[in-house]
């Protein structure tokens, strides 16, 4: 399995703004059934964030590198806006009607 595809899921989905008409409400009803997978990918990058965040701690305090601990810190601040994203994502393709 390819590493992107456990973190990043645009893989999933296809383009509703290809084809015609019905092609479009193909694509829209394959995708809201694809968005069953997002609570997934946004629990994979809240553990991934968690456990950086608790390797940065570690290597900030207990080892007094907090330069390091840098390297730890800043992916697991950008969990939160993945997360974020995927959260609206799922939000959008659950609660909102076809666009045409």
């Amino acid at each position: 399995m390819l590493l992107y595809r456990y973190f990043f899921f645009s893989w999933l989905f296809r383009d509703v703004n290809r084809g015609n008409m019905f092609e479009r409400a193909a694509a829209w009803r394959h995708n809201q059934e694809q968005a069953r997978w997002l609570p997934t990918y946004m629990r994979r990058w809240f553990w991934s964030g968690a456990v950086l965040y608790g390797v940065g701690w570690f290597v900030e305090l207990v080892l007094g590198a907090p330069v390091l601990s840098a390297f730890f810190y800043v992916p697991g601040a950008l969990s939160v806006p993945m997360n974020a994203v995927i959260v609206v994502i799922w939000l959008g393709l659950r609660m909102l009607p076809a666009p045409f």
